[in-house]
């Protein structure tokens, strides 16, 4: 039998744990205001959200390095693909090489394939350009933004509604 309850919008379920409204100023702290404007509204000032934990660098900066990085090994990965159709003993020679090597940091794997030899140094040139033409001109950022965005939120709704499921589903045994 079905739950007569309808799943109320996340932001409505969590209001009393968070503000209802963020106010950005140019001010750089977050801050509590002295006086609320309502008693159902409480009004958080800040700039930007904090997130700890991430030291030297900006989550921003840690998602490039790890686009960086998915840049070479989708450049590696068209460079091989065009290797095995023109020049098949060049191919093995990458496939090679990426046994030998992780492509964890794209630019250490550059770096050593650059200095295998002078015929790995062509391919690790190509990998070079490959990977700056499709970042520059073949990536679609905006859809990166819109996939992501979209991806938190129906899993954040996903989570949400299980867990209510789940939650009222066991206090109507009780």
């Amino acid at each position: 039998m079905e739950s007569a309850a309808t799943v109320q919008p996340l932001n409505h379920q969590l209001s009393f744990l968070f503000p209802t409204k963020l106010i950005r100023t140019k001010a750089s702290p977050c801050r509590w205001p002295s006086k609320p404007a309502t008693s159902h509204s409480t009004r958080l000032y800040c700039q930007k959200m904090y997130v700890p934990g991430f030291g030297e660098a900006s989550p921003e900066a840690k998602a490039a390095k790890n686009l960086h990085n998915f840049f070479t090994y989708i450049a590696v990965r068209i460079v091989a693909a065009q290797l095995q159709s023109y020049n098949p003993e060049a191919y093995e020679e990458l496939m090679e090489f990426l046994g030998r090597h992780s492509l964890n940091d794209g630019d250490k794997f550059c770096a050593n394939l650059m200095r295998e030899s002078s015929r790995h140094k062509g391919l690790a040139l190509r990998i070079l350009e490959v990977r700056t033409a499709y970042c520059k001109n073949d990536f679609e950022w905006d859809n990166l933004k819109r996939l992501s965005s979209k991806m938190v939120t129906e899993a954040n709704t996903k989570l949400m509604r299980d867990y209510v499921l789940e939650t009222s589903h066991a206090e109507s045994e009780k």
